[in-house]
């Protein structure tokens, strides 16, 4: 099982007081995110954008990653090219590996406006980068000779945006995704507005065949997805395809399920077991997530240690909000009430299948069975959640462990001291109870 964490929020360079400082920032913080449990660091797009202040999702040069006086000074809003690599390696010293945010269905920031002779239209299509590297006009994007009119997906803010069907879009991309692998060391990858362009090419660009450190290398790779489940569902089917269904989707459904768990009084918790999300039908393909930098003034305000301590029980492949983790103060080091202790509960017990014990209005039960092989030993645990804002709330649920021993070792929400152990009887039966608007975590003893 891992954790990564998403190393950023919007803005975060400005709010942080570390503009074009912040792959340095980041890198002070590699040593305790690994005694943490992190195993994987997503970051913000790491290419040279429309300005020189900008988060990246406008990209301008690909290749220039701070070193090229353009669009307002050298460095990116997160550094230069040096510091990403030293971020790099200290991770990988870490044993943390990195995502690379891979933006690649709209640019902005052209040089010059032309008219594309398909249509008449006017447009900014006209890219000289300093870097030299993938110079663009009009063909580059849509309308194009190789594709008249978008066949794979939607407009996106107005910018231009690529045709990947031109072969030197095709090649540039490769170019740049080889850059990201090979020469500087990435992890995988994390596709931007997948909405925007076909599913082929997040494929063709999965399983092309890197080499890193002299060995045939396979990233791992998520999409974002903006949709409902049966959107997300038939794009995940898609684009694996086109691959060895290695390729995730971020579980929005289930953020909006925990956003109303956490932030709307009396949401029923039967529907946290409908389905209707990514980790309750594709586990294996599930990337889960309370918060991130596109939420803006739709982030989860209320108990959102309920929602955090949900995906770290589950499965599916949960990932940390920097803002939560650090701005917020929801990691809570060397205690038993906040991200750092259910990271190592997700560590050390969450393996097998999930079980759904028991769940009405108010309450919800379920057991992870264990899993144990070679390399792994994970006991597995039970988890309540209690959305009664006024009292602890539990019942006796029939576990798969008889005559066992638990004792809490994660627990938060309202008027919440340590939990008591618990013993379940021969049959495997033992009340587990939460605090109010909280949830707790027993484990075998």
């Amino acid at each position: 099982m891992a954790v990564m964490m998403q190393a950023f929020y919007w803005d975060a360079p400005k709010h942080d007081n570390k503009e074009h400082e912040w792959w340095n920032f980041v890198a002070e913080k590699v040593e305790d995110l690994h005694k943490a449990g992190f195993n994987a660091l997503w970051l913000p797009p790491v290419s040279k954008a429309a300005s020189n202040t900008s988060m990246g999702y406008d990209p301008y040069d690909y290749f220039d990653l701070g070193d090229f006086d353009q669009k307002g000074g050298v460095k990116t809003w997160y550094g230069n090219s040096a510091e990403l690599k030293a971020l790099i390696a200290k991770a990988h010293e870490n044993g943390i590996g990195l995502y690379a945010d891979m933006v690649i269905n709209h640019n902005s920031g052209a040089d010059e406006e032309e008219t594309n002779p398909l249509d008449g239209q006017k447009r900014w299509t006209k890219f000289n980068p300093k870097s030299g590297r993938f110079p663009r006009d009009w063909n580059c994007f849509h309308p194009s000779r190789y594709e008249q009119v978008m066949l794979d997906g939607e407009n996106f803010a107005g910018f231009p945006h690529l045709c990947h069907r031109n072969p030197v879009v095709y090649t540039e991309l490769f170019n740049y995704s080889r850059m990201l692998i090979e020469e500087l060391g990435f992890d995988g990858f994390r596709f931007d507005f997948v909405k925007g362009f076909g599913a082929w090419m997040i494929g063709i660009l999965s399983k092309y065949r890197y080499v890193k450190d002299g060995k045939e290398f396979q990233p791992w790779v998520v999409g974002e997805y903006w949709s409902g489940q049966d959107d997300i569902d038939a794009w995940i089917e898609k684009v694996n395809s086109y691959t060895d269904n290695q390729i995730s989707a971020f579980d929005f459904p289930l953020r909006y399920q925990l956003k109303k768990v956490c932030d709307e009084p009396n949401y029923d918790l039967r529907n946290l077991t409908y389905g209707e999300s990514v980790v309750m039908k594709r586990p294996q393909h599930a990337a889960t997530f309370v918060d991130n930098h596109d939420m803006g003034d739709d982030m989860i305000v209320n108990d959102k240690l309920m929602a955090y301590s949900f995906i770290l029980v589950h499965e599916g492949y949960p990932s940390i909000f920097w803002y939560d983790y650090y701005n917020n103060g929801l990691a809570r080091p060397l205690t038993p009430n906040g991200i750092d202790a259910l990271i190592q509960a997700h560590h050390k017990y969450a393996g097998g299948d999930s079980q759904i014990l028991h769940a009405d209005p108010d309450l919800y039960v379920m057991q992870r069975v264990g899993y144990k092989d070679d390399a792994t030993d994970q006991p597995g645990l039970v988890y309540v959640l209690n959305n009664l804002g006024d009292q602890w709330s539990g019942t006796s649920v029939k576990t798969k462990w008889p005559n066992q021993r638990f004792i809490p070792i994660a627990w938060d929400g309202k008027n919440a001291p340590q939990p008591d152990e618990r013993t379940t009887d021969a049959d495997g039966n033992a009340e587990f109870p939460a605090p109010p608007r909280g949830y707790c975590i027993y484990v075998p003893a």
